[in-house]
C-alpha cells in the first residue's frame, strides 16, 4: 500500500493528465452520440417545406381529404413521392392529384405513387 502511495505522489501530474484525456474522451464520445440520435428524430419527425406544401394543395383539391405525403430527394433532385389519402379509391381524384404533384413538382407521372388510406 505505501509503494503505491509514494508512486501515486511521484506521478501526481502525470496520473492528472492521464485522467483529463479520458474526462475528455468520455465527453466527445457521449456528446457525439446525442448529436447523432437528434439528427435522426428531426428527420423523422418534420416534414420538408415541399411536403407541407403537397399536403396543403392536395388537401384542397375536391375527394381527396386527409393527406400524407412523402417526397424522396438526391441531391435536391425528386426521386419519387409517394402520396396516401382518403379519396385515392376514386379514379377521377387519382387522376387530379396525379397531374396536381407532376404539375406542381415538374417531376414525370412515373414517380407518384398514390394509395388509399386505411381507416
Amino acid at each position: 500500500m505505501r509503494k503505491v502511495l509514494d508512486y501515486v505522489k511521484e506521478n501526481k501530474k502525470i496520473i492528472i493528465v492521464v485522467l483529463l484525456i479520458a474526462i475528455l474522451i468520455g465527453a466527445v464520445y457521449f456528446i457525439n452520440k446525442s448529436t447523432k440520435l437528434s439528427d435522426v428524430s428531426k428527420t423523422d419527425t418534420q416534414k420538408s417545406v415541399t411536403e407541407v406544401k403537397l399536403i396543403g394543395i392536395l388537401s384542397s383539391i375536391e375527394g381527396v381529404g386527409a393527406t400524407d405525403v412523402m417526397v424522396s430527394e438526391n441531391d435536391g433532385e425528386i426521386q419519387g413521392v409517394v402520396i396516401v389519402c382518403d379519396g385515392a379509391d376514386n379514379i377521377m381524384t387519382r387522376s387530379n392529384i396525379l397531374n396536381a404533384v407532376s404539375t406542381a413538382l415538374n417531376i414525370q407521372k412515373n414517380i407518384i405513387a398514390i394509395y388509399s388510406m386505411t381507416v
